[in-house]
Order: structure tokens, then C-alpha cells, then sequence
């Protein structure tokens, strides 16, 4: 059986809390029949590699009142109206007995009716809780359940019936505003599923039908009725529009359409009625790539977050430990006071429950990369996030990265018999199956001239020099001065001019040549000179002759360039550069790709950048705006000092809470509610990052 079919994807309905579901990915990963369990609180998508069966996932998540089903290309959890109503039914019958008790007790009415009430408080505060920590020790797993569950039912014992059921009523609070905190969270990713419309109306003959998504198929014409959301990603075949692309590219303006144009899955149409040409599945588009991207952010965990896991994997034994101590050590050498001494172990605890800690970064990692595919920014992971926060050197691809990317032909050039548009031709054929921002160039000129393009046959694209293939029996060079031997000095007198040259010709003569000229982008001054006040170093790698390379560098304002690259000596630059400093590589072509994987955080073009790019890059800009980079490092610089922020407060509440216990200030509501707070407060902070800026 393959690795895919072994891979089996479930949706888990009803996961609140952190360290319940770190636990049921653990017990999970314990059975025989399953190699690995990768369950995301976020998004409840809960992926199995190995076999189990429905009824049996059913029966192990109803211990942790989840509801599990097969995952059919949603994008994440709901959870049901009523498990939010169930919990506010629990908290408000939990706290309605805690009063009435407190009333009688205060009043002297019924001593042994107060702590009926206290008990029925905490049975009904508690109980789901218990359950919890019932099936947890069955399993020797310690978690929240059973140190919560440990400290009502200790209390109780020690006769402090109202600090029990204090505690059960403030923890069914806790579940309920860790729900609505986790359920904010997930909104992000919600929002970006809500830019899709779930049907379609498709062209079938002379019928119109309404169709699910991923019903439709490539090929099939779907239409979009003037402000309707476009479904699917395809290509216009009639009638012209201006599309919103905002959710997609982070432009701003409507974008116009005519036939033969691409449009994307959650865009909005805005006037025009189109037919448009579906060209891939509702699960390959766009939309659901950046959907997939932020929904698996959490695989590729940061550093900080692997951290703050072990940590958190630690620190909850060390302070059940330590309560045992304090249990037991000091009645035993000191007061005698075992009661005084067993409460202050019951609090501690508490405390030892990692809640807070946990959520600390996940929340914010996601919201962050939310937050960053809402402005056409795509990153590929916690990693990846946090890793921008530190590059401190930055090499850019020049076509397509510093220049627009639109180069245009501006002379075809003979230097043998053969005429110039034949000279075209040749080039234009061949270059017609390459993916080079030169070769579209060429083929563009070609079509605006009505040439018409030859069979090419053996094509051959050699990376950083150009291509060959056959034309009618004889065999074609296309490309830069190393793909051909005894270059003349009127070619090199082009490349001193600053074109970027093109030689057309065979094994043993060369035909002619071909110039080709490109632009700045408007905003790359301002972009470069932005990155240098922040002490970043900027530098450019380019496959094109130091010519061109020169007057490019010295318009853009880059002090730093390296020349007449080929893909690998690309990759031997950023690994030097990476000796010293934290690397990130801009580019967009295939050319790219090596010196892209090699580099701390490589970062493509979406909107020209080619397939090999897009794959290998760890953070894609989708619109090609390089003022995205900027914002995309501030976000990350941000969010690590989120992450920080809530790691501290965290630490710093636990600190506080376990200093306070030895002189007895610490009663065990006022630990739970140190922890619940502390646990919504770093959601809370995590969520600021969802704001623009």
C-alpha cells in the first residue's frame, strides 16, 4: 500500500483545549495499527497515516466529548451549536448551586443542605472533567483533567467543600471562554474559506447547472453573474469584467478581464457577466493553496514553539512533583499541619496545568500567516515565520524581482545571411517552450510581428545559458554568451550598452542576436533604500552580463552585485553569504530555484514566478509587489514579539502563583482563575496580529 493511501484525514468537532488535544494525538499514536497522528486544534483536522476505522476513532474521541467524522474537503471544525449551550447550561448550573450553598451556609440554614449543594456544584461543574481525567490515568497520561480533577475531589476531602466547588464552577468557566478564544482563532482561517462560494453554475449544452465545487471539472465552462464570488480558477472565453482580486493578491483595485485572461477562485466579479474556462480542481486553485498553507502552519514548527513543547512537557511533572513535596515534607518537619500543607499542594497543582503556555504560540503563528494571505503574502510555516524576524541580508534575482519582469525586444540583429525575421522565428520557436522571462519576451515580439512559429523538436532547456532543439533537421542555439564560443566584439559592444543579448545560431556559427531591454519596478528605490536604514545588507545575483547588472544595480540603489551567474554559482554566493549572515533569496525563475532552497528563508513571485520557484519557496508574494517583503518582516518581527510577550505573562503568572502558596496566599479559585485568565489573555494578545497595520 502506497504512503497516500495509508494517509486517512479526519475532521474532530469540539477540541478546546491544547493539552486535551496533544493527549488524544498521543493515545492515537500509541496503537499499533497507526504510525503517526497529527491532529490541529485549529482547524480540528485530524490526519492519520496508518489504519483505523470510523467507529472505532468515534469511541476513543467520545471520551473527550469530540465528534469525529471524515474529512470531505472541509476546511475546518465547527463545533455544534449546542456543545456551546451544553457548556453555559453546565457553568450556570455549577454556579447557581455554588451561590445557593454560600447563601445557606452564610445564613446557618441546613449545614448538611450547604454541602449538598456544594457537591452537586461540583458534580456538575466538574463532571466532564472527571470524566476526562478518568479515561487520562486509564491511559497513565497526566494532564489538566487530572490535576483538576485530583484538586476538587482533594478538597473536598479536606473539608473545603466551597474551595471544591469554587474551583469546578471557575473550570466549566474556563472550558467555555477557552472555546469562544480557540473558536476566535479559527475564524481567521474561516473567513479565508468564506471567499469561496460551495457551487457553481455550469454550462452544460444549452442547460445551466448548479453544481458542488468539486463536482466541476477542468474544461467545463462556468459562468459569473456580476458581483458573484468566481468559484473555481479558470480562464476567460466571453465577456469582459474588472475582477476584485484583493483577498488573493493583496491589490487593491479591480483588475480587468477580457478573454484569454486568468481569474481566480474568491475573487468578486464586478460588473460584467463571464464565462470563464475552469483550469483546475476546486482543491489545486489558488484560494485553496493559501487555504491549505495556513491551515498547515503548525507541521512546521518554530524553534520558540518546539521550545515552549518540551518545555511544557517538563514543567507539569516538576510541579506535581513539587507538590507532593509540599504535601508531605513540611508537616512532617515543621507544624504538623497536614491539612494547611495538603491545600497548599491541592493549589500548586493548578498551577502545574501548561495551558497558557502551550497556546502561547500556535495562535499567534496562525493568525500572523492569516493575517499575511489576506495581504497576498503566502508563508509556509512557524518556521518560516519566525525565521524572517532575523534575516539580516537579503539577494535579489534581478528580472522579474528588481526590474518589472516585462522585458521587451528592441532590435533583432542579423550577422549572417539570414534575414531578421527568420533570425525571430528560430528564436521565438524555441523559446515558446521555455519558461525564461527573455523567452516570453521574444515570443511576444514574434506574435505582434504574425510570425509563425516551427516544430521544435529534442528541445533541450539548458538553465543560466538558454535552450536548443531541432527545426527542420538542423539543430538550434538560443541563448546568453556561454552557450556559444568566439563571441564578436559587436555583440559585446551590445552588452556594454546595457541590453540584455540574446544570440541566436548553430553548434559553429552564430546567426544573429536579439536585444532585449527591461524596467525598474516603480517602488524598488524606496523598497532597497528601506531595507539599508534597517541595516539589512542588499545585494543582486543575476544570470545577465555586468552591464546590464551595473546600470540596474546603480538605478535601484544596490551596492553589492554579482554577474553572469549561472544557477549554481547563484547557490555558492548565498552559501558564502550565509558563512556571516541570516539569507534570504529573492527570485522567480527556475534559474532560482537552487540558490531559493539553499537560503535561510527563500522567497518567490507568485504572480510570474514559475512552478519550480513557487515549490521550492519558503514565503511567496502574490502579487510580485516587493513592498510585501517589507511588511511581511515587520509581521514577523511582530508576532515574535507576541509570542515573547505571551510567554513571559505566562511564565511570570505561574512564577507569582507558586511563590504565593508556601506563605499560604494562594487559594486554590484564585490558582484556576490565574490560569484560566492567563490563557485567554495570551489568546487575546496572539489575536492582535489579525488587525491590520
Amino acid at each position: 500500500m502506497s504512503e497516500k493511501e495509508q494517509e486517512q484525514i479526519f475532521l474532530v468537532s469540539g477540541i478546546c483545549c491544547a493539552d486535551c488535544a496533544k493527549n488524544f494525538e498521543s493515545e492515537l499514536n500509541d496503537i499499533d495499527t497507526i504510525k503517526s497522528a497529527d491532529l490541529n486544534i485549529l482547524t480540528g483536522k485530524l490526519k492519520i497515516d496508518g489504519q483505523i476505522e470510523l467507529t472505532e476513532l468515534r469511541k476513543l474521541g467520545q471520551k473527550e466529548n469530540y465528534q469525529i467524522d471524515y474529512y470531505n474537503n472541509q476546511v475546518l471544525a465547527v463545533p455544534k451549536k449546542y456543545y456551546h449551550a451544553k457548556e453555559f447550561l453546565v457553568m450556570v448550573l455549577a454556579g447557581t448551586l455554588l451561590l445557593l450553598a454560600i447563601v445557606f451556609e452564610k445564613m446557618q440554614i441546613g449545614g448538611q443542605l450547604s454541602v449538598g449543594l456544594y457537591l452537586l456544584a461540583i458534580i456538575s461543574g466538574g463532571w466532564n472533567n472527571f470524566k476526562k481525567g478518568f479515561y487520562s490515568l486509564q491511559q497513565k497520561k497526566l494532564n489538566m483533567s487530572v490535576l483538576m480533577s485530583v484538586a476538587i475531589i482533594g478538597a473536598c476531602i479536606i473539608g473545603q467543600y466551597e474551595e471544591g466547588a469554587t474551583v469546578a464552577f471557575l473550570y466549566a468557566i474556563s472550558e467555555l471562554l477557552e472555546n469562544w478564544s480557540t473558536e476566535k482563532a479559527r475564524q481567521s482561517i474561516r473567513n479565508l474559506m468564506d471567499l469561496t462560494p460551495a457551487k457553481a453554475i455550469v454550462k452544460r449544452g444549452r442547460e445551466m447547472v448548479e453544481l458542488l465545487v468539486g463536482d466541476v471539472n477542468v474544461g467545463d465552462i462556468i459562468l459569473i453573474k456580476p458581483g458573484a464570488k468566481i468559484p473555481l480558477d479558470g480562464s476567460v472565453v466571453s465577456g469582459e469584467s474588472a475582477v476584485d482580486e484583493a483577498h488573493i493578491s493583496g491589490e487593491a483595485l479591480p483588475r480587468d478581464k477580457k478573454i484569454g485572461a486568468d481569474v481566480f477562485a474568491g475573487s468578486i466579479n464586478t460588473y460584467g457577466f463571464l464565462e470563464v474556462a475552469v483550469n483546475k480542481l476546486a482543491q489545486d486553485s489558488t484560494i485553496a493553496k493559501i487555504i491549505n498553507l495556513v491551515e498547515n502552519a503548525q507541521s512546521q514548527k518554530s524553534p520558540m514553539q518546539k521550545f515552549i513543547e518540551k518545555f511544557a512537557e517538563i514543567y507539569t511533572p516538576v510541579v506535581m512533583v513539587l507538590a507532593v513535596m509540599v504535601g508531605v515534607i513540611p508537616p512532617l518537619l515543621y507544624d504538623g499541619d497536614y491539612i494547611g500543607w495538603l491545600y497548599r499542594a491541592l493549589a500548586l497543582l493548578v498551577v502545574a496545568c501548561p495551558c497558557a503556555l502551550v497556546i502561547s504560540t500556535p495562535i499567534a503563528v496562525v493568525s500572523a500567516i492569516a493575517q499575511a494571505a489576506k495581504n497576498g503574502v503566502l508563508i509556509k510555516g512557524g518556521i518560516h515565520l519566525e525565521g524572517l524576524a532575523d534575516i539580516n541580508a537579503i539577494a535579489f534575482d534581478k528580472t522579474g524581482t528588481i526590474t518589472k519582469g516585462e522585458p521587451k525586444v528592441q532590435n533583432v540583429i542579423s550577422l549572417s545571411n539570414i534575414g531578421e525575421n527568420d533570425i525571430l522565428q528560430i528564436a521565438a520557436s524555441l523559446e515558446s517552450l521555455s519558461e525564461h522571462h527573455l523567452a516570453r519576451a521574444i515570443t511576444a515580439d514574434s506574435k505582434d510581428k504574425q510570425i509563425n512559429l516551427e516544430n521544435v523538436y529534442n528541445f533541450i532547456a539548458i538553465p543560466g545559458q538558454g535552450v536548443k532543439g531541432v527545426i527542420k533537421g538542423q539543430e538550434y542555439l538560443v541563448g546568453n554568451t556561454k552557450l556559444f564560443n568566439n563571441i564578436s566584439p559587436e555583440i559585446n559592444q551590445l552588452e556594454q550598452q546595457g541590453y540584455s543579448v540574446i544570440i541566436v545560431g548553430t553548434a559553429t556559427t552564430i546567426l544573429g542576436v536579439i536585444t532585449i531591454s527591461d524596467y525598474l519596478k516603480d517602488n524598488i528605490k524606496t523598497v532597497i533604500k528601506r531595507f539599508l536604514q534597517k541595516n539589512i545588507a542588499v545585494s543582486m545575483l543575476t544570470g545577465d552580463n555586468s552591464a546590464v547588472a551595473t546600470l540596474v544595480a546603480t538605478e535601484s540603489g544596490i551596492k553589492e552585485f554579482f554577474a553572469n551567474l549561472l544557477p549554481e554559482e547563484k547557490m555558492l554566493v548565498i552559501k558564502k553569504m550565509k558563512e556571516s549572515k541570516k539569507v534570504a533569496m529573492v527570485g522567480d525563475g527556475i534559474n532560482d530555484a537552487p540558490a531559493l532552497a539553499i537560503a535561510d528563508i527563500g522567497i518567490a513571485m507568485g504572480k510570474k514566478g514559475t512552478a519550480v520557484a513557487l515549490e521550492t519557496a519558503d514565503v511567496v508574494l502574490m502579487k510580485d509587489d516587493i513592498a510585501k517583503l517589507d511588511y511581511v518582516m515587520e509581521l514577523s518581527k511582530r508576532t515574535k514579539n507576541i509570542i515573547k510577550q505571551n510567554i513571559t505573562f505566562a511564565l511570570l503568572i505561574k512564577f507569582l502563583a507558586i511563590i504565593s502558596i508556601f506563605p499560604g496566599y494562594l487559594t486554590l479559585w484564585l490558582a484556576i482563575l490565574a490560569d484560566m485568565g492567563a490563557t485567554v489573555i495570551v489568546t487575546l494578545n496572539s489575536m492582535r496580529l489579525l488587525k491590520k497595520t
